[in-house]
């Protein structure tokens, strides 16, 4: 029998060094994402759409002080279709504008405020586009300097406000990673290291997303870091590969005109038991463009006339109708994207 005193003793020390260090049991309700209104519990994420956009600026980096246009226009135009995603259920959008293409974290603040969704948004560059978004020092400085501003955007938050990235946004293009953006890609590597940010790659075919894992890979970092940002621009094989090996495998673009492409895509991806990997979204929102030199807002151009709401109108539908069941659209739009970045 054990001895009453010693039992008492150690429990004692075991509260004492409790209180000291915090002893917790790692679950999910622990966890938790930076929003522009700061940390949330992931619990109250809900549902969510892990590749949205705002408004996003296609001029290129550093030719107009951006934005061009005023927040109270923007939203005026945007807000209705927040609230009314919010009434669809929708909790959460993961906004993946990178800086100089047209973030604007303090529209996106005041827009979650108003419309009660919680928005998440992110630091990095992106490189895709012949490079035409990316500020001249993204050149001039090595990728420990880059990750340098990128850290403090994380640690301080971005530029004068005190709002901070809850992911890291990058962009490349088609085929093997050129010295640019495998630059850019370290640099999100030393970042992610430092503080466990998500690394979101906007990627141009399934060659450069396997050029990226080998870097990721070889870095030593968790792969689970690595969002395959567009992986409906490979193939069935490559995406497969990549999500065994604990990629997060994004299917962006789901459109209206494109809903049985996208079913057949997940449905390849169940059939491998790796339903657990895949993140679905739309990757809609407004550019800015000029008429006869006024600033508009236009909604992207692919297949959806309706911003945010293909996927709750119409592709859960499909889903059901091939079999899934509601634990299965869960995973798909609660459980997956809170483990693809929660902190």
């Amino acid at each position: 029998m054990p001895n009453p005193k010693k039992v008492i003793f150690l429990l004692s020390f075991f509260i004492i060094l409790c209180s000291m260090t915090g002893c917790k049991e790692t679950n999910q309700s622990e966890n938790y994402i930076m929003t522009v209104s700061g940390k949330i519990n992931v619990n109250k994420l809900g549902r969510t759409l892990p590749h949205e956009h705002i408004i996003v600026d296609f001029i290129g980096a550093e030719i107009v002080k951006q934005p061009q246009y005023s927040d109270e226009i923007a939203i005026e135009i945007i807000l209705p279709h927040l609230m009314e995603l919010k009434k669809n259920g929708i909790g959460t959008i993961f906004e993946c504008t990178p800086n100089y293409i047209g973030r604007n974290p303090q529209l996106l603040k005041k827009l979650s405020d108003l419309s009660g969704i919680n928005i998440v948004t992110n630091t990095g560059y992106y490189a895709a586009v012949d490079k035409k978004y990316l500020p001249q020092h993204a050149y001039d400085e090595t990728a420990e300097q880059i990750s340098k501003r990128w850290e403090n955007e994380a640690i301080e938050g971005i530029e004068n406000t005190k709002i901070k990235p809850g992911f890291i946004k990058l962009g490349v293009g088609s085929g093997p990673l050129d010295s640019i953006e495998t630059k850019l890609l370290e640099a999100a590597i030393l970042l992610s290291k430092k503080t466990n940010l998500t690394i979101a790659i906007h990627t141009g075919d399934g060659e450069a997303a396997e050029s990226e894992f080998n870097l990721l890979k070889n870095s030593g970092i968790k792969l689970e870091k690595m969002i395959w940002v567009h992986a409906q621009n490979g193939t069935d094989i490559q995406r497969e590969k990549l999500a065994k090996e604990g990629v997060w495998i994004s299917l962006d673009g789901v459109s209206e005109t494109r809903i049985k492409e996208y079913i057949n895509m997940v449905i390849y991806l169940k059939d491998k038991n790796l339903l657990n990997k895949i993140l679905i979204s739309h990757d809609d929102g407004w550019s800015v463009t000029k008429n006869d030199g006024d600033i508009e807002l236009n909604l992207f151009e692919n297949g959806n006339s309706k911003p945010y709401h293909t996927i709750i109108n119409q592709f859960l539908d499909s889903l059901i109708l091939r079999g899934f069941d509601q634990n299965e659209i869960n995973l798909l739009l609660k459980d997956n994207p809170i483990k693809s970045i929660s902190l």
